[in-house]
């Protein structure tokens, strides 16, 4: 039982299942991966990405505005707040810090759609989910001073390095490995998969995006969160099983507002389990 934590299933290539959706979630759910979250990257997307929630009762949704998007107009906290509650988010994101590519959006500009990200997560109680590459000590800061420890979030598709993890860890986030992990030049994020804790670790395939070994080249989809799993659990010395119950335990206590969709299987399994 495995969940995908962070994908884009409104962005799924035409090259996966020929673009039928509901075929690669058929697929997913035949590798027991029994939930999604289908994260926005821009406001304009949460029609469309309700409309998946709606006709696809394991999938969740989140609401953000990505930090290297150019809308019309900035989204304000309302906005914000507006379509997450409008379209049933559990999440708000995803947000963040991205310095690699700083020449698309100013770094000014990338600090105050953050903090308008973080504030309307505090005042809705929702958990952040958190896009961060080469600003590490900005986006700690903005942690400290805008989110909230009881909340928290997720650092999704981690890349940085092990002191900013535990330090997220300590100001109440989540760390989430992606395909990435199975990487050839990916040393370090096997070594940080054996150093954090399990307990605040999350898998994800960001799909359509960067496919693990040995799919690298491919269109990502959500059945191959299961190799993810399989990296972290040979790193640590552990079963998969315990990888994936693990991990699903870990999700529905962040997105608490997916639970009570989770299908009955899943409810059953996580009791039986003893990790929630």
């Amino acid at each position: 039982m495995f969940v995908d934590s962070h994908c884009h299933l409104d962005r799924l290539s035409d090259q996966t299942h020929g673009g039928d959706l509901a075929v690669t979630l058929a697929a997913a759910r035949a590798a027991h991966v029994s939930q999604f979250l289908a994260v926005a990257v821009n406001l304009d997307d949460m029609p469309a990405l309700a409309a998946i929630a709606r006709d696809h009762q394991d999938v969740a949704i989140s609401a953000g505005l990505h930090p290297l998007h150019t809308p019309e107009r900035e989204p304000s906290v309302e906005d914000i707040k507006d379509a997450a509650e409008r379209y049933g988010a559990v999440a708000i994101g995803e947000t963040g810090l991205d310095y690699h590519y700083r020449d698309s959006v100013p770094v000014d500009v990338q600090h105050e759609r953050f903090k308008r990200h973080l504030i309307a997560a505090r005042e809705l109680a929702l958990p952040v989910i958190i896009h961060t590459r080469e600003a590490k000590e900005e986006t700690l800061a903005l942690l400290r001073e805008h989110s909230d420890p009881q909340v928290g979030g997720v650092l999704h598709c981690f890349t940085e390095d092990l002191a900013m993890a535990r330090e997220a860890v300590r100001l109440g986030f989540y760390i989430s490995l992606s395909g990435i992990i199975t990487f050839g030049n990916a040393a370090a994020l096997r070594e940080l998969a054996r150093q954090l804790p399990l307990d605040r670790l999350l898998i994800e395939t960001d799909s359509p995006y960067l496919a693990p070994v040995p799919h690298r080249g491919k269109p990502n989809q959500p059945a191959w969160v299961v190799a993810v799993a399989e990296c972290i659990a040979q790193e640590r010395g552990i079963s998969v099983d315990e990888v994936a119950m693990q991990t699903t335990a870990n999700f529905y206590q962040l997105f608490r507002a997916a639970a009570p969709d989770t299908p009955a299987h899943v409810k059953e399994a996580l009791a039986q389990s003893g990790l929630v």
